[in-house]
C-alpha cells in the first residue's frame, strides 16, 4: 500500500497535468489556484485506499479520486463566499473570491462541479456500467440529498440552538456524505470483489466522516491558525453550532474516540487489508489542521 503522502503527491501530479492541458483564462486561473492549493486530500485518498484494499489498479482510480476532490473545492469555494462564511483565508492563501473576485470564484466552483462529472464520463479505464454508478453515487452526494443540503441546513443553525441529533443531521450530509461517497467511488473501480462489503464499507465511513467534522470543531478552538490555514475561531464568530459548544470540548473530544472505533470495528469485518483504512480513520481523529 501506499503512503498518504505518495497518494497525495499522485493526486497533485494528476490534477496539475490534467488542468494544464486546458485553454488558459482568467476562469481556468481561478480554478487551479482553488484546487491546487494543497490541503489533506482525505477523499481521494480514500477513494485510492478502498479501490487499493480490493486489488484495483491506482491508473483505474485517477479519475474518481480527481472527481471528488473537484467537488470537494468547488464546495470550499463557494462556502468561503460572503453570502455563506465570508471567510479570507483558506489553506493559508486569500481566498478564492479575495484573489479574483466574487463572480470568478462562483464561476470557478461551478465550472469545477462541472469537471468532476467530466473526469468520470471521459474515463477510459472505467467501465460504462460502473462510471454510471459513480456518477450517480456523486451527483446524489454532492446535491440536494447530500452536501449541498448539509451546507443548507448548516447556514439555517446558526444563531440558534439545535439538538445534538439535528446537528450529526446536519454533518451527515455537510461532510459525511462526500467521504461516503468517495469510498464507495474507490469499491465500484475495484467491481464485483468489493460488493459484499459495501454496508461494512458506509458504517466505516459514516464514523470517520462525522468524527472528521467533529476534529474541525475542536480545531476551530484549540487549533493554531498558521497550522490550520483558515482562521481559528470562526465558528464561534459565526455563532454556528458546533459539537464543543453543544456538548462541551471533551465530551467531543470522546465522541471522536469513540467514532474512531466504531470505524476500527467495521472496517475490520472486511477480509481484505485495511491496515491503511485504519491508519487514515487514526490520522483524521489526531490531526492538528
Amino acid at each position: 500500500m501506499n503512503s498518504l503522502k505518495s497518494l497525495q503527491d499522485r493526486i497533485d501530479a494528476f490534477l496539475v497535468s490534467y488542468l494544464s492541458k486546458q485553454p488558459v483564462s482568467k476562469l481556468q486561473q481561478a480554478m487551479n489556484y482553488s484546487l491546487l492549493a494543497g490541503g489533506k486530500r482525505i477523499r481521494p485518498i480514500l477513494v485510492y485506499l478502498t479501490g487499493q484494499m480490493f486489488g484495483c489498479p491506482l491508473a483505474n482510480l485517477d479519475e474518481p479520486a480527481a472527481a471528488i476532490e473537484s467537488i470537494h473545492t468547488y464546495s470550499l469555494i463557494h462556502d468561503d463566499l460572503p453570502a455563506m462564511d465570508n471567510d479570507d483565508l483558506r489553506r493559508g492563501k486569500p481566498t478564492c473570491h479575495i484573489k479574483f473576485d466574487e463572480a470568478q470564484a462562483i464561476l470557478a466552483g461551478d465550472a469545477l462541479q462541472a469537471l468532476a462529472f467530466t473526469l468520470l464520463a471521459e474515463s477510459q479505464l472505467i467501465d460504462a456500467q460502473s462510471k454510471i454508478s459513480m456518477i450517480a453515487e456523486l451527483a446524489q452526494a454532492s446535491g440536494l440529498n447530500g452536501m449541498c443540503l448539509g451546507q443548507s441546513l448548516d447556514l439555517q443553525a446558526e444563531h440558534q440552538s439545535v439538538t445534538l441529533e439535528h446537528l450529526q443531521k446536519i454533518h451527515c450530509y455537510k461532510t459525511g456524505a462526500l467521504i461516503k461517497c468517495a469510498i464507495r467511488l474507490g469499491a465500484y473501480a475495484s467491481g464485483n470483489g468489493a460488493k459484499p462489503y459495501y454496508e461494512h464499507l458506509d458504517h466505516y465511513a459514516e464514523a470517520i466522516g462525522l468524527a472528521f467534522q467533529i476534529q474541525d470543531d475542536i480545531l476551530d478552538i484549540i487549533g493554531e491558525q498558521a497550522i490550520m490555514g483558515k482562521p481559528q475561531g470562526s465558528d464561534v464568530a459565526h455563532e454556528k453550532s458546533t459539537f464543543p459548544a453543544l456538548i462541551g470540548l471533551q465530551k467531543a473530544q470522546q465522541m471522536t474516540q469513540q467514532l474512531y472505533q466504531q470505524a476500527i470495528d467495521s472496517i475490520k469485518q472486511i477480509p481484505y487489508n485495511s491496515k491503511p483504512l485504519q491508519d487514515l480513520a487514526s490520522f483524521i481523529i489526531n490531526r492538528n489542521s
